[in-house]
């Protein structure tokens, strides 16, 4: 009969591999940028901002027949803003509210109102600024339309 070589690692082998992996560890997270992960959430933090404008526009085009008054967006908090609200201007109720992360630096425009036909009121602002870590987006509300843009610098 044939004898089979069964030969496994040892204890003292894996122990060796693991510290090795865990000695590479520590030299390469403190390494890591989180850069890239803060620039990513202020791309997502402009998407949300920018469709809640256009949420808060058909709002009021929708309720064109029962509101007259419109509806609102509106920073709240000191500049850089640390939160916005939407807000039934003829009700004065408010619908919906979300918190802006704080590492994100929001400045600019700070009510922007539709009207029922969706275009921006008269004292409307008609820019935003969202910025972190070298990367600004701007948001932008046309003032006859109400169009919405949103333009990486």
């Amino acid at each position: 009969m044939m004898k089979k070589n069964l030969r496994g690692t040892s204890f003292v082998e894996v122990i060796v591999v693991l510290l090795f992996i865990g000695i590479l560890t520590a030299i390469a997270v403190p390494r890591f940028s989180f850069s890239a992960v803060y620039k990513k959430s202020a791309d997502t933090t402009a998407r949300k901002l920018v469709t809640d404008l256009r949420r808060t526009r058909r709002l009021a085009i929708s309720n064109a027949a029962t509101n007259s008054a419109g509806f609102e967006l509106k920073m709240t908090g000191s500049s850089p803003y640390d939160s916005y609200q939407i807000n039934n201007l003829d009700t004065s109720v408010t619908i919906d509210t979300h918190t802006i992360d704080d590492k994100i630096d929001c400045t600019g425009g700070a009510t922007f109102q539709f009207g029922p036909l969706g275009n921006l009121l008269g004292p409307s602002d008609t820019q935003v600024q969202l910025s972190s870590n070298g990367k600004t987006f701007t948001i932008t509300v046309i003032t006859a339309t109400g169009m919405i843009k949103c333009d990486e610098n």
